[in-house]
């Protein structure tokens, strides 16, 4: 690692940076991953040098901002959070690296990579499309498709987490991620189907491999799932959303041992082990991101002070997450997510619904809102916007 200096910093914009970088790391990695990219990957191990540099300024800026006890446990459970995105941003970076080593991976793990709840995908932009010449805010491309654009390939270089002032070119390659269901829309916006990608390799005839890459599949989603519901804990404060984050580690933990035995099982059964070697590293992957998110929680269960900084940097990243309550108006009322399609039409991901004192994680297609329901929901705070409107609210989104 290179030194670094200090820069007198917000500690506000550190950590809303570290925990922007740590989600794009993640991401990228998945990217790096499916479309067997070194170029990605070596943008995570860019990322992580940055992320060092944040870790760095946010341990020093800790130190200066104490001079009382009650200051000081309140800054640990910040330190506790930071600790959290960079071990996040590390076990990325750890992904990225076995692209660089080229360690091989299941063909049948790329091809159901594009069925997990959020998936990524790789389009071109074609002459004349609604995407050439016009900046991603423009035409809200999150908010109306759900899906995020993470990286744009132009000629030989690449642009990293694009902004809403990014303007799109004739030719671009896209990487978004996002809803099955706004691949699609996102295609016929850039004038073209899916931008192919490379072929997999076989790797001989295991016969419940399927089996097997569709737990990594599901591990991916949970590990996601328990991120946000972490952040969403120490946000509004609620230890009954940090207990399903530490039910949610727990089961990552069991999902593991049990892939791990089926890997040692299948060795026997094809001629290169090189191919599952992949999946080790991506089931470990993933119990890293889950146990970053128990110990964000941890935070919580412990009764450590959450300073009210903590709010700011959540509702002020890049992926926001809101409450909000449907009202009896809403035109949602009575319909199913999948009816709703909440994923496209606001781009926000619902991570929970409360109805009266029951909760319900990571809600399916067939959940039908009703009048009351909390929705949790991660997203752009323009898709934010939508989502209030659609939940029967007139008045601006609140702040907190």
């Amino acid at each position: 690692m290179t030194d670094v200096e200090y820069q007198p910093v917000s500690f506000k914009e550190v950590l809303i940076e570290m925990k922007d970088i740590s989600e794009l790391m993640i991401d990228l990695a998945y990217s790096a991953i499916l479309f067997e990219s070194k170029e990605i990957a070596l943008e995570v191990i860019n990322l992580e040098e940055r992320m060092n540099g944040l870790v760095y300024q946010a341990r020093i800026q800790s130190v200066l901002g104490t001079r009382r006890l009650e200051e000081a446990e309140a800054m640990s459970g910040m330190l506790q959070v930071v600790e959290a995105a960079e071990r996040i941003a590390n076990s990325a970076s750890d992904m990225a690296k076995l692209i660089l080593k080229d360690i091989k991976f299941p063909a049948e793990l790329r091809r159901a990579m594009p069925a997990a709840e959020e998936i990524v995908t790789r389009l071109i932009v074609s002459q004349g499309s609604d995407l050439a010449g016009r900046t991603l805010g423009d035409l809200k491309v999150q908010s109306t498709t759900g899906m995020q654009v993470i990286a744009i390939r132009r000629g030989k270089g690449w642009i990293y987490d694009p902004d809403k002032n990014t303007r799109v070119e004739a030719g671009d390659i896209l990487i978004a991620r996002g809803p099955e269901a706004g691949k699609e829309i996102l295609a016929r916006m850039a004038g073209m189907m899916e931008y192919p990608g490379k072929e997999p390799s076989s790797t001989g005839e295991v016969d419940d491999l399927d089996r097997a890459v569709q737990l990594i599949i599901e591990m991916k989603n949970l590990s996601e799932l328990s991120v946000g519901l972490a952040y969403t804990s120490l946000l509004f404060n609620n230890k009954e959303v940090a207990h399903e984050v530490v039910s949610l580690d727990s089961r990552l933990d069991d999902m593991r041992y049990d892939l791990d035995l089926w890997i040692l099982e299948a060795a026997r059964k094809i001629d290169d082990v090189r191919h599952l070697r992949g999946l080790l590293y991506m089931s470990a992957f993933t119990q890293a991101i889950s146990d970053a998110a128990h110990s964000i929680v941890d935070v919580l269960l412990r009764d450590i002070e959450i300073p009210p900084l903590f709010k700011r940097i959540v509702r002020e990243s890049d992926e926001i997450i809101t409450r909000m309550r449907v009202e009896p108006s809403s035109p949602l009322v009575g319909r199913t997510l999948k009816e709703a399609s909440l994923g496209t039409v606001t781009g926000m991901v619902v991570l929970a619904i409360k109805r009266g004192d029951h909760w319900v994680y990571r809600p399916g297609k067939s959940v039908r809102l009703e009048s009351g329901d909390i929705i949790i929901a991660k997203g752009r705070r323009d898709g934010e916007c939508r989502l209030y409107e659609l939940t029967g609210h007139t008045a601006d989104v609140p702040e907190d």
